[in-house]
């Protein structure tokens, strides 16, 4: 062989080992480890992942701290409350017992509820779909706050929105209800005559093995239980009150673990649970692309089924492609908002698509005189302030009834705090002086305006 080719042939021995470390270093499972790592490293992540495609689960790995007292650490068998990913498992009992010719979805619930004010307008349909128009009882900002750990019945939580008028016709427009399902579980306890629990237990947990999943949280004694938080930052971390099932209930007092919301997934898709027409019924979209416990998606020319959860201490979410069977299952045992676009981004790495990694924000020094500019009150809510000093040479933000924290400048008008996920935009008038801010605080966005 001439040097040339020899040359020749090295080159391509060295390109090629190239090509396959660089190959090797862009599997998806690298990838998912890099962006999960990269939220946790930031905050916006702390919990368990679990991503599956064709039947196998291709990564799944806790991150972050189950409880920050003892340090314990999550782990693939750590586990959380879901909220309201609760609801799928309501919706799936009512069509079974359709599928039985036990109920009708077209049922009006005035069968199961003679005495319920315009109960003959709504059916269980309306229910499923959040179209009944029925007020939403966690819209009760008084009852959230202080009534939701203790223990209540079925009398008690009808109450609480019976007698409210209904938001709109039934069936005519979408507003989510959590109301509506625990009507639904009240239902199924109906034309059971057992207690939903038991029926989901019987009906779904047993025939999947779903051995770490149950409702009543509060009382769960299991060195794998997460502790929830409602803040979770590098600096604090202030645990949560468990809301206790029976205020939670069919809407979303379910607790489980990735590896049986994995056998949830695969019951699914192998119809172990529901036939294939009432599964197709339940991904079907009605108002506001929302089935049966499912909201719907397209991402990547996919049609996409998911649910997110929401309680005080944990956010969850779980996002299946039934089509190509993947899932990807996010729990976490912190209220942040965003698991959303993390769940859309894990699918933009097995499906090959451009996504965003996070990065940590930065500060950038301002002159004092634009710093002054912003101090002063603002009204976030009636008798709710938030104070704007200047110390030095950097702004801090003190709300009422709480400590003063640093906000640190991102921008001339923009900035934000490090003991919580929150940004603060400055805005000025025709006038040219500050009139108002936006707080920017778990995924929503309120104006206050500047009073002094």
């Amino acid at each position: 062989m001439s040097l040339n080719k020899r040359s020749v042939v090295f080159f391509i021995i060295i390109l090629f080992t190239c090509l396959w470390r660089f190959g090797y270093a862009q599997t998806a499972p690298q990838k998912i480890e890099e962006l999960i790592s990269a939220y946790a490293d930031l905050y916006k992540f702390n919990g368990t992942v679990l991503v599956a495609e064709k039947g196998k689960i291709i990564f799944s790995k806790g991150y972050g701290l189950k409880n920050a007292k003892d340090s314990s650490r999550n782990d693939v068998n750590t586990i959380y409350q879901l909220g309201s990913i609760t609801k799928q498992f309501t919706s799936a009992i009512i069509l079974q017992l359709a599928e039985q010719k036990k109920l009708s979805l077209d049922d009006r619930l005035s069968k199961y509820f003679p005495d319920f004010p315009k109960g003959d307008s709504i059916t269980i349909r309306h229910l499923l779909t959040h179209s009944s128009g029925i007020y939403n009882y966690t819209n009760d900002q008084k009852y959230m706050a202080s009534e939701t750990t203790k223990p209540s019945d079925r009398e008690k939580m009808i109450a609480l929105f019976r007698d409210k008028p209904l938001n709109f016709s039934p069936g005519s427009k979408y507003s989510y209800s959590n109301s509506g399902y625990l009507l639904l579980g009240y239902i199924i306890e109906i034309v059971t005559g057992k207690p939903y629990e038991k029926v989901v237990r019987e009906k779904i947990f047993i025939p999947l093995k779903m051995s770490h999943s149950g409702f009543d949280f509060s009382h769960l004694n299991n060195t794998d239980k997460a502790t929830g938080y409602t803040v979770f930052t590098q600096f604090v971390k202030m645990p949560g009150s468990i809301v206790d099932s029976s205020v939670a209930y069919a809407a979303g007092a379910m607790y489980s673990t990735v590896g049986d919301l994995f056998k949830w997934h695969t019951g699914l898709q192998q119809y172990k649970i529901l036939t294939k027409s009432s599964t197709e019924a339940a991904y079907t979209p009605y108002l506001f692309h929302y089935g049966f416990g499912w909201a719907m998606d397209t991402l990547f020319e996919k049609k996409i089924v998911e649910h997110g959860g929401g309680i005080i201490g944990f956010n969850t979410i779980i996002s299946r492609v039934p089509s190509d069977d993947v899932a990807v299952i996010l729990l976490s045992n912190m209220n942040v908002a965003g698991l959303d676009k993390l769940s859309h981004s894990l699918l933009a790495v097995l499906y090959n698509k451009p996504y965003e990694i996070p990065k940590p924000k930065t500060e950038v020094e301002l002159n004092e005189s634009v710093l002054k500019e912003y101090v002063g009150e603002y009204e976030l809510a009636p008798g709710f302030i938030l104070k704007i000093t200047l110390a030095g040479k950097r702004l801090k933000v003190q709300a009422t009834g709480q400590p003063a924290y640093d906000l640190f400048a991102e921008s001339n008008d923009r900035f934000f705090l490090k003991v919580v996920e929150a940004t603060a935009t400055f805005m000025k008038g025709p006038d040219g002086k500050v009139e108002k801010m936006l707080w920017k605080q778990q995924g929503s966005e309120r104006p206050a305006k500047k009073i002094k």
